[in-house]
């Protein structure tokens, strides 16, 4: 690893609260725009590695789908901002072909949870009364369905981190992508970056044509310096970036991982198809000096670690004592 590749790790990692704390599961979702928890435990797994607490923390996040159309874990507060910037973007044609239907069953999907039903799969025994089997199998499929487009306009999320059932919210996206855009780009550069244009487009779901988007912000405002015939943008910070610490544990879907275009300096080519499933699904990773090394995970309430090549045990020891630790803090809290 070259020297300005490593400083990029550097910030990147304690921008991350990879190499420092935050006690606060609540300021940590804030600050990175969102804990990814398609599955739920890797929201609590990411809060423990950054040193937060798991108390309270099933109804301190809200858990909806946020960008890249992924479920994130975020401040209730923040949903109106993080949610503008798809807000009347996606034509959701793929649903329910035609809006005059899909409001239709919107609209009675929320009148049932004024009613008390929140469950989706009581929901289809409802809905095929009216709707034929192909209709259902979209609106309730498991991958969101209805709920991904009520959940755009800010009317429902997940009853809370752990349930599969929903509940209604208010939180309507606050004006639209392009005014909502700059805040959350100086957002993302702040925790993330160094990170260019392309890091961001991937962070935030803006592909294509979208992507010009972030190229007619002021960029001015931002400090910057090229690497490998890529613009990097950052902010100065105060504080001590402090070192790349030798061993640190990466959460499934960590944002060290998925939240930029190129992750080969994080995840060598040659572990990715071992960390990042076919189905899209990135385990929880062991970095050794910022780089994937290695599995982890917790296996029938047992800690469980894997390195990809021959590791001294002093390091097989420590990493196993980490896992140890996160599988201690989180009995009784991923039920």
């Amino acid at each position: 690893m070259d020297r300005i590749t490593e400083n990029i790790l550097r910030q990147r990692m304690h921008g991350l609260y990879l190499s420092r704390k935050c006690d606060d599961i609540t300021e940590l979702s804030r600050e990175l725009m969102g804990l990814h928890c398609w599955f739920h435990r890797n929201a609590a797994f990411s809060a423990l590695i950054r040193g937060a607490s798991l108390r309270g923390w099933k109804t301190s996040l809200t858990k909806t789908w946020l960008y890249r159309g992924t479920l994130h874990g975020a401040a209730y507060d923040d949903l109106p901002a993080l949610l503008a910037l798809h807000a009347g973007k996606d034509s959701f044609e793929w649903l329910v072909p035609g809006r005059e239907q899909r409001n239709e069953i919107a609209e009675k999907v929320i009148s049932l949870m004024e009613d008390g039903v929140f469950s989706r799969a009581e929901m289809r025994r409802i809905f095929a009364y009216d709707y034929d089997d192909e209709i259902i199998g979209r609106i309730f499929s498991p991958w969101g369905g209805i709920f991904v487009y009520l959940a755009r306009l800010g009317k429902v999320a997940f009853r809370d981190m752990t349930s599969r059932d929903f509940d209604l919210i208010d939180a309507r996206p606050s004006g639209t992508s392009e005014e909502v855009l700059p805040e959350l780009f100086r957002r993302y550069i702040t925790s993330y970056g160094p990170a260019t244009i392309s890091d961001a487009a991937w962070f935030f779901g803006l592909l294509k044509e979208r992507k010009k988007e972030l190229n007619s912000l002021n960029l001015d405002e931002y400090l910057r310096f090229e690497h490998n015939k890529n613009t990097y943008y950052y902010i100065e910070k105060n504080d001590d970036t402090g070192e790349i610490p030798e061993i640190t544990l990466l959460s499934g879907f960590d944002p060290l991982i998925v939240s930029y275009a190129d992750r080969s300096s994080v995840l060598p080519p040659e572990y990715k198809n071992a960390v990042i499933m076919k189905s899209g699904i990135c385990l929880p990773a062991i970095a050794l000096n910022g780089q994937v090394a290695g599995v982890w995970n917790i296996k029938n309430g047992e800690p469980y670690t894997e390195f990809f090549t021959v590791q001294p045990k002093r390091i097989k020891d420590t990493a196993f004592e980490l896992v140890s630790g996160i599988c201690f803090q989180t009995r009784g809290h991923l039920r």
